[in-house]
């Protein structure tokens, strides 16, 4: 009977991260900010410098977030506005914006 109801939570914990988008679901898990492995960072700070920078440019779509010390900044939000243009948007560390420049990979 144990084995049973172990393979139901395994079960179920699948289909719930499947259902929650897999990379969305283990970012909303994570306590703090971690480091993917080529600078972007994710966890609830890198949500906020998000939502931050989504806010400031009315929109778009994040692509990554990096730490940044650039113009005094924190924070590195790189966006594709609705036009289809990419900006950096650099927040300090209360996620205000610092500056928004156009992004210098995308032009």
């Amino acid at each position: 009977m144990r084995r049973r109801t172990a393979i139901g939570t395994a079960v179920a914990a699948a289909v719930a991260a499947l259902a929650l988008g897999g990379a969305g679901f283990a970012t909303g898990l994570g306590s703090g900010d971690g480091d993917d492995g080529d600078g972007s960072v994710t966890g609830r700070q890198a949500d906020r410098a998000t939502q931050a920078a989504l806010a400031a440019t009315h929109g778009g779509t994040a692509n990554a977030v990096e730490r940044d010390g650039e113009n005094g900044a924190t924070w590195e939000v790189e966006v594709t506005r609705p036009d289809g243009s990419t900006v950096d948007v650099r927040l300090d560390e209360h996620y205000r914006v610092v500056v928004i420049e156009r992004d210098g990979e995308g032009g």
